[in-house]
């Protein structure tokens, strides 16, 4: 006989009352009885029973910030209708005048490029094509100012000196109205997109600037202008400069429609990605706290490609540098000004990463006030503060009277301030309209900041909140204390 068989057997059922209740019931059955052990009643939940809610319609987004196209900046015309661009004609004609005078002289040449991956491709344009139209390249000399030094110190008149060449082409390091290049015999030209003032330019020297003419070029497509009709043999060359120099400058989504030129055979053969990746390569050395800008201009110089530029391990180094930097500063959060129009970030680095640092919070910041986002290093350089500026991306697409220039902006605020204005100097609100900055004192600097009253807001705000504290401490404190609690617990046991 089998135990098993003799065992009690357990059944469950479940069911449901006429009150609402869920019922669950036990029942033993075995040896001749059965027996219910237990029944368990809950009430059935009403959410069971009811329609789901309809949800809510999420709140209107804020429309999204526009920008247009840059290539659809409306061009200047002349008086016969037709655009003006890139740069007057009268001034391209006299550039290209000068570079196969130049060419041909066979004399000592100096090209002074600026340091970014628009000044190195310019720089490079105009050497492949003086040396495509015969210059021998032992004449042709580079120069590039120390960390800190621009093309109007007195470290570059000595270097100009020293070096005593015929021929000079500083290219992309802005402009201003100055004395000869050099005391001795020369001939100069400038090739420029950065804004200038009326005659801002070495005296005697020739110029072709590019920063009336919107859609403003940059300095890199401004000389691929100037020299690609100068030789047949110059396309290969120099039409993937163009494209290296206009993405450091305006971007890799730059949209390469008329005005611009048609690059599609060249980014066929030079794919856009290997361009911007030689972009970021190029550019880090300039960034880096050693500044050895002349090993971007050696792989600039010497690639017959882009992708040549990215198997540069110095290029490699100095970019990983500068990675590290940006990702230990950009975290510093912003204060503004006392109108709200300016939002400032403070860093101290020895690395130039305060323009890249202020080019990505103005995507971020999304403040209807907001014009101008402002990084400022007080470790760039000894005694100095070195500040960029970009518009914030809310306020590109503003036109007419509410068109952002920071350069006019930032000369408002000192506007009535002719001591400290002086002070400031010539390195303050230089470059471009979209993208402006300086190098100040930092006695300076803190008036300038005074001025704009940054952190008067977050000032405001904290003694705000003190008060209301103290309001609050004066009317008793707080009235949910633990003691508070346990008394009113002793209380309810005694009744």
């Amino acid at each position: 006989m089998h135990m098993w068989k003799s065992l009690p057997k357990l059944s469950y059922t479940l069911g449901a009352t006429n009150r609402g209740h869920r019922a669950f019931s036990v029942w033993l059955y075995g040896q001749g009885q059965t027996r219910q052990l237990h029944t368990f009643r809950a009430m059935m939940s009403p959410l069971k029973r009811q329609a789901e809610k309809p949800v809510s319609p999420s709140k209107n987004k804020k429309p999204k910030v526009v920008v247009p196209g840059y290539h659809l900046t409306p061009s200047r015309q002349d008086e016969s209708g037709e655009n003006v661009w890139p740069a007057p004609a009268e001034q391209v004609e006299r550039a290209r005048e000068i570079i196969k005078e130049c060419a041909e002289a066979q004399k000592t040449t100096l090209i002074l490029p600026d340091k970014d991956a628009d000044g190195l491709s310019s720089g490079s344009i105009l050497y492949h094509t003086l040396t495509t139209l015969g210059l021998d390249p032992s004449l042709i000399s580079i120069y590039f100012p120390p960390k800190g030094s621009n093309v109007h110190d007195q470290l570059t008149a000595d270097a100009i000196s020293t070096l005593s060449p015929s021929y000079i082409f500083v290219l992309d390091q802005g402009s201003r109205k100055t004395p000869p290049l050099t005391t001795q015999p020369h001939k100069a030209l400038v090739i420029d997109h950065h804004f200038a003032e009326e005659g801002g330019f070495p005296a005697g020297a020739g110029y072709v600037t590019a920063h009336d003419c919107p859609p403003v070029a940059t300095s890199a497509l401004l000389t691929y202008h100037i020299c690609l009709p100068l030789h047949p043999d110059l396309s290969d060359k120099i039409s993937w400069l163009c494209a290296l120099g206009t993405h450091g400058d305006l971007g890799t989504t730059i949209k390469w429609q008329p005005p611009f030129p048609d690059m599609t055979a060249t980014f066929k053969q030079h794919p856009k990605k290997a361009i911007n990746d030689a972009v970021a390569l190029v550019n880090a050395p300039r960034r880096s706290a050693a500044y050895n800008v002349s090993d971007a201009w050696d792989a600039v110089i010497s690639a017959s490609s882009p992708a040549l530029i990215s198997k540069n391990e110095k290029l490699h180094e100095a970019s990983m540098e500068v990675r590290r930097e940006t990702e230990r500063c950009t975290h510093t959060p912003p204060k503004f000004s006392l109108d709200g129009s300016i939002a400032l970030l403070t860093i101290s680095s020895a690395a130039q990463i305060h323009p890249v640092i202020a080019t990505r919070w103005s995507g971020h910041l999304k403040s209807n006030k907001l014009e101008i986002v402002m990084c400022a290093n007080e470790g760039y350089l000894p005694d100095k503060v070195n500040f960029s500026c970009r518009i914030a991306r809310i306020a590109k697409a503003r036109e007419g009277a509410e068109k952002v220039d920071i350069i006019k902006k930032l000369e408002s605020i000192v506007e009535g301030e002719s001591d400290l204005r002086k002070r400031l100097g010539e390195s303050f609100a230089r470059g471009h309209k979209e993208a402006s900055g300086g190098i100040v004192g930092k006695g300076e600097w803190e008036e300038f900041k005074k001025l704009m009253g940054i952190g008067e807001v977050e000032k405001k705000k904290a003694e705000e909140r003190e008060a209301k504290k103290m309001e609050k401490d004066k009317k008793g404190g707080q009235k949910n204390t633990l003691a508070n609690y346990f008394g009113k617990a002793q209380k309810a046991e005694k009744a």
